[in-house]
């Protein structure tokens, strides 16, 4: 297990998390062995709940690796809030203007340098499938992971729909809910690494990391994912936002 970026700050956030969250959740977590104990990566989950975050960075904290993810850069300038984010280690992204292309690729760089570990859910907000199996994915995560030269490992959890549904904002606090995380083994980016970055290249990867994600997430619903991925466009539905 890695201690040396499980800081003090860390450790009293954890501290204060786990037992909260263990008040509410029975968390599951399976393929722990696929997380590197150092340097840099990036786990991509499937998102189906506003509670996904919390469920994956105690999952990943128990995988040995401290949690984080890209924030706002104007947050890192609230008082005490800027601090507490900094003093975590979590990613400040610039997303105005022409910097918002550019904020992934300096997270990349920030991640390389550092050894850190991020989630990032490449589908960008709450999937838009009626049954809850990933849809169409964004191309951040393999891009990130690719200019980087850091593992990108897919993940699912199933049982959040049942602790928060998705855009209730309630949540279910008794009995504790039964969740699942399972980590699979790294994506195989060979074939793409070394190679000019192009749209056809971050799709073609990107479509194998959501059909990886889909079939993590079979194996813990018992089901078989379908073979096409929803696409919101397909359905006259945003990708941001509630869509009901």
């Amino acid at each position: 297990m890695v201690t040396s970026e499980k800081s003090a700050r860390w450790r009293i956030t954890a501290g204060f998390a786990l037992p909260l969250v263990g008040l509410i959740s029975r968390i599951t977590l399976r393929g722990a062995e696929n997380v590197p104990a150092t340097g840099g990566f990036i786990l991509a989950p499937c998102h189906f709940s506003a509670i996904d975050p919390v469920i994956m960075g105690v999952g990943l904290w128990k995988a040995g690796r401290a949690p984080r993810f890209m924030a706002k850069e104007s947050l890192f300038r609230v008082p005490v809030l800027g601090s507490v984010l900094r003093g975590l280690g979590q990613i400040p992204v610039d997303r105005s203007g022409q910097q918002r292309a550019l904020g992934p690729m300096k997270a990349a760089r920030v991640l390389a340098d550092t050894g850190s570990g991020l989630i990032v859910y490449p589908e960008g907000s709450l999937t838009r499938d009626p049954d809850l199996w990933p849809m169409r994915g964004k191309t951040g995560a393999v891009r990130m992971a690719l200019d980087a030269n850091i593992p990108l490992i897919p993940a699912a959890h199933w049982g959040t729909q049942i602790l928060m549904p998705r855009y209730s904002g309630r949540i279910k606090f008794f009995p504790p809910t039964p969740i699942t995380i399972l980590i699979g083994k790294p994506i195989d980016l060979a074939a793409f690494r070394g190679k000019p970055i192009d749209q056809k290249l971050l799709n073609t990867a990107t479509n194998i990391l959501m059909n990886a994600i889909a079939e993590l997430q079979g194996q813990l619903r018992g089901e078989k994912p379908p073979t096409k991925r929803w696409d919101p466009a397909e359905h006259n539905q945003t990708t941001t936002g509630k869509f009901k």
